[in-house]
C-alpha cells in the first residue's frame, strides 16, 4: 500500500488516499490527520481502510504527498561520498564537511514549505545564478507529530554546487528556491519495508533522449542512524502536521557536470518507488512549464511506486 495526494479532475480539490492494487481508498481532505496518530494506530487505521470502497487510480492526477503546515527539511554529509564532493567544490573552509561528518550533531536544514514541493512529473528548476547544479536523489523519512518514523519516500534535494562552494554560508541560496524540492510519488508505510538501510537508490539523467549521467548506490552506506536524524529535528522544535526529512545522498555527478534545460531526472528507490521531473533553468521558466503543465498530468497503473 501507499499513502498519497491526488485529486480527480483538473477542477478538484485534493483529497489524501491509500493506494491498494490500483484503487484508491480515499482517506480525507488532508494528510495531517495521519501524522497525529502513533505508529500503531496509523497502522491500525490504514490496514482497517485498506478493503473499503475506492476509486480507480486511471486517469487521476497524483499530488506531491506534502500538504499544510508540514515542511520539508534535509540532512547533509551523510554519506562519505557527500562529504567529499563537498570537500571538493568549496573553494573556502572545505575542512567544516570534514569535521561534520564525523560530529555527533548532524548537518540539518530547512528545505521547503509544502506548497513550493514538486511531485512526480512536475517540473523541477535550477537557478539561473548558478553555473553548477546537480540532483540529489535522497531516501525522505516522513515522521509523524511525535517524531515516529511512519513512511518513506523519494525526495530530489536540488542544489547549486558552484553557490554552495563559494561560502558555506551561502547553503540557503544553494538549496532552497522555488523548484529546488521534488517528493513523492508517494508514502510507503514504515512497515511494509523491511530494512531502510538495505535499500538499492539509482538515478538517470537524460538529455535529448539519452542518458548523459547515471549510478546507484544503497541506503546501507548511511553514515548515521536514521533515528537520530529524527531525534535531532525534534530536539527543540516542533512539526504538529508531521515532517519530512530527507536524508542525505551518496549519488552527486562529478564536476563539471551540470544539469541543463530540458533533462529528465529519474530517482528510484528500490520498494518505495519512482520520482521523475523534468529540468528548467530560471524562475521564469519554472513558473511557464508549470502553467503549461496545470491540469494535464494523468497518472495510471502503479509501476512507478515499486
Amino acid at each position: 500500500m501507499h499513502i498519497l495526494r491526488f485529486r480527480t479532475s483538473p477542477g478538484a480539490s485534493p483529497a489524501a488516499g491509500l493506494l491498494v492494487d490500483e484503487e484508491i481508498v480515499p482517506l480525507g481532505d488532508t494528510l495531517a490527520p495521519l501524522w497525529s496518530l502513533r505508529l500503531e494506530e496509523l497502522h491500525d487505521a490504514l490496514t482497517s481502510r485498506a478493503t473499503q470502497r475506492a476509486v480507480p487510480v486511471d486517469g487521476v492526477e497524483v499530488l506531491a504527498p506534502i500538504d499544510g503546515r508540514s515542511e520539508v527539511w534535509a540532512c547533509g554529509v551523510t554519506y562519505e561520498t557527500s562529504r567529499e564532493a563537498r570537500v571538493e567544490e568549496s573553494e573556502h573552509d572545505s575542512d567544516v564537511y570534514r569535521r561534520v561528518y564525523d560530529a555527533e550533531r548532524p548537518e540539518l536544514f530547512f528545505k521547503s514549505t509544502a506548497w513550493r514541493v514538486r511531485g512526480d512529473r512536475d517540473a523541477i528548476a535550477v537557478r539561473s545564478d548558478s553555473i553548477v547544479d546537480v540532483p540529489e536523489p535522497e531516501l525522505a523519512l516522513v515522521c509523524n507529530r511525535h517524531g515516529e518514523i511512519v513512511g518513506y519516500s523519494v525526495c530530489n534535494d536540488v542544489s547549486s554546487r558552484s553557490i554552495e562552494g563559494e561560502n558555506p554560508l551561502y547553503l540557503p541560496q544553494a538549496k532552497s528556491y522555488l523548484g529546488s524540492c521534488a517528493l513523492g510519488p508517494a508514502i510507503r508505510p514504515v512497515w511494509e519495508i523491511d530494512d531502510p538501510y538495505a535499500l538499492s537508490i539509482a538515478l538517470s539523467i537524460e538529455r535529448g533522449g539519452k542518458v548523459v549521467w547515471q549510478g546507484d548506490t544503497s541506503t546501507g552506506r548511511l553514515h548515521r542512524k536514521l533515528e537520530d536524524l529524527v531525534s535531532y529535528l525534534f530536539l527543540a522544535d516542533r512539526h504538529p502536521d508531521g515532517v519530512v526529512l530527507s536524508t542525505g545522498t551518496c549519488l552527486v555527478p562529478e564536476s563539471p557536470f551540470s544539469l541543463a534545460d530540458g533533462d529528465l531526472v529519474r530517482i528510484t528507490i528500490d520498494g518505495v518507488g519512482t520520482l521523475a521531473n523534468p529540468v528548467t533553468r530560471g524562475l521564469a521558466a519554472l513558473e511557464s512549464a508549470s502553467a503549461d503543465a496545470a491540469g494535464e498530468t494523468p497518472w495510471s497503473g502503479t509501476a512507478r511506486l515499486h
